[in-house]
Parts: C-alpha cells; structure tokens; sequence
C-alpha cells in the first residue's frame, strides 16, 4: 500500500541508524498508509515546527527517543507540549530507557504514552501494529 495523501503522517525521531532501519523496516512490512516523517536528532525534530505552522501536514503521532545529541527528547517534549497549536499531538516515547527518572519526567511533561524499544524484530512488528491500530486509526485527533 503506498502512504495516502489523506492519512497524516507518522514521525519518527531517532537517532540511532540500527533503531532507525528497525522501525522504518517495520512501518514498510505492515504497510502503513501513513508517510513517515524522519527527524535524526532533536534538533531535526524542533525544525518541524515551523514546517508545520507553515502548512506541512501534522503527524498523528510522534514516536520520540529520549537519549539524543543536540537537543534530548524530553526537551522536545517540553517544547512541544508548551506550544500553543501542536501540544495536542500525541507523543509516544519509544525508548531503550528503563531509567525511573526518565519515566516520570516523560509523564510529567505530558508524555502519552511511554514504550521500551523491542530488541526483536518480531516484537517490534507488534509495537508497530498496536501504534497504527490505536494512534493512526481509533484515536479521535482535536484538529
């Protein structure tokens, strides 16, 4: 299936190549029809912003790592959530953390939901199916 122009997008921030190839190998295995967005550091991820006021479609999630050069994916979270128009995006943190501190700092921001990346293919494939299922799909979006 290829991405519809209709359905809004999926982005993506991470960092790590091996990470990357792993959910964007996945995405493409279950054939989403959404586009998926690529930011490689939090630095990427906040230019996104001044796409998006500047009419770029609006992702319907955003899956953000939290260890990131440039700027960390809490402080994208923290950016996010504090502006006026895109604090309503659902923001899913799909990290290699199992740091408490992390957790709760996520969840303190306004963090949605919070997932530990799978180390296997095939349980990253479930992580991707719930993603699309509830994010993509069943979940009602304010704008």
């Amino acid at each position: 299936m290829n991405p519809s122009p209709q359905m809004p997008p999926i982005m993506l921030v991470e960092d790590n190549p091996m990470d990357l190839d792993l959910t964007l190998r996945a995405f493409s295995k279950k054939r989403f029809g959404n586009n998926i967005l690529v930011a490689r550091d939090g630095e990427e991820a906040l230019a996104f912003l001044a796409r998006w006021e500047n009419g770029d479609p609006v992702p319907a999630v955003i899956l953000l790592d939290i260890n990131m050069p440039k700027v960390s994916g809490l402080e994208v979270l923290r950016q996010l959530k504090s502006h006026e128009r895109f604090r309503r995006i659902p923001v899913v943190m799909l990290t290699s953390s199992r740091e408490d501190r992390d957790l709760k700092a996520a969840y303190d921001l306004g963090v949605n939901s919070y997932i530990e990346k799978p180390v296997s293919f095939s349980k990253f494939m479930e992580v991707a199916d719930h993603i699309e299922l509830y994010w993509c799909v069943l979940n009602e979006r304010p704008y």
